[in-house]
């Protein structure tokens, strides 16, 4: 990943912003400056994109290939917020979306039922081989999804 997500407190100098600016450009990252703040930027931004993308797959709006293609050829996102998703946890993004929710004090932030569900099944995506996708062959497929 070429981004390094640097984060300030009100504790955090200069000298040390700088100094984490210069670590980063050393490793060839691109380095962004936020405010400690639940979800930072990345965070909040992609587990909402996220949840969003599962309400799309819920209601029927297109399939999860379709949906992700949508997003790799339409905004150039490397990888569709569904794979992105089950890569990352489903586990993991639901727990962050809750995070944020109560941080927030925020309903927009709540999960969807669907991904409730499927972390409750266990399918929480690539590490337990099925999530949103069947990863048991090593590529993502397309799996029926359970009703929630």
């Amino acid at each position: 990943m070429k981004l390094l997500e640097l984060v300030k407190h009100e504790g955090t100098s200069s000298a040390t912003i700088e100094l984490a600016r210069a670590a980063g450009s050393a490793m060839n990252k691109t380095t962004i400056l936020v405010n400690d703040v639940p979800g930072f930027a990345t965070s909040r931004l992609g587990v909402v994109l996220g949840n969003e993308a599962i309400r799309m797959l819920a209601d029927g709006v297109a399939s999860a290939k379709d949906i992700d293609t949508a997003m790799v050829l339409g905004y150039k996102h490397p990888m569709g917020p569904l794979a992105l998703t089950d890569l990352v946890g489903l586990d993991v993004r639901r727990d962050i979306l809750n995070n944020l929710q109560d941080s927030f004090n925020d309903d927009s932030y709540k999960p969807h039922p669907l991904l409730e569900k499927l972390v409750a099944e266990n399918r929480l995506g690539k590490k337990t081989g099925i999530g949103i996708y069947d990863w048991s062959s090593g590529e993502a497929e397309e799996t029926d999804l359970p009703d929630f």
